[in-house]
């Protein structure tokens, strides 16, 4: 379930891009880059060499010169393949660990809510981040036995 319908007392998503700006970049792994080249047509080497930015252990999507991520064009172009991080936003594993990155992050995205309870926020993200897990566990199945 997207996040406006999930929590829209905390945020509504306004496709304006601004979270496709900037902000320390988006980071994604190697199952994004994955999908992403699926998506395109192209090789993840192709993707991950074009289209991203060593960063640590892993890597970023590159950034145009206006600071926009290089799939932002108006709409994203990756939408039905978006990495993790995006589809999070902005209930994403940081704030567990900074609860005030909420007001941080509202400052620039006008679809969270500023003043929201930050136990809430807290609430919402957890619980996702969990279902999120679980989900991943289920997909993977039983594991097997040596």
């Amino acid at each position: 379930m997207p996040w406006d319908e999930e929590a829209p007392d905390l945020f509504v998503c306004r496709r304006c891009g601004d979270c496709c700006k900037g902000y320390g970049g988006t980071a994604v792994d190697e199952d994004d880059i994955a999908a992403i080249a699926r998506h395109l047509n192209r090789s993840p080497g192709e993707v991950r060499d074009r289209c991203c930015l060593p960063a640590g252990k892993g890597f970023l999507l590159g950034q145009r010169e206006d600071g926009y991520c290089v799939f932002w064009d108006g709409i994203c172009r990756i939408h039905p393949v978006k990495p993790r991080m995006c589809r999070r936003w902005p209930f994403i594993e940081g704030l567990l660990r900074d609860p005030g990155n909420w007001r941080a992050m509202a400052s620039v995205c006008p679809g969270m809510r500023a003043d929201a309870p930050l136990a809430r926020v807290l609430s919402v993200t957890a619980a996702r981040l969990e279902a999120e897990r679980r989900k991943a566990l289920a997909c993977a199945g039983p594991p097997s036995d040596p």
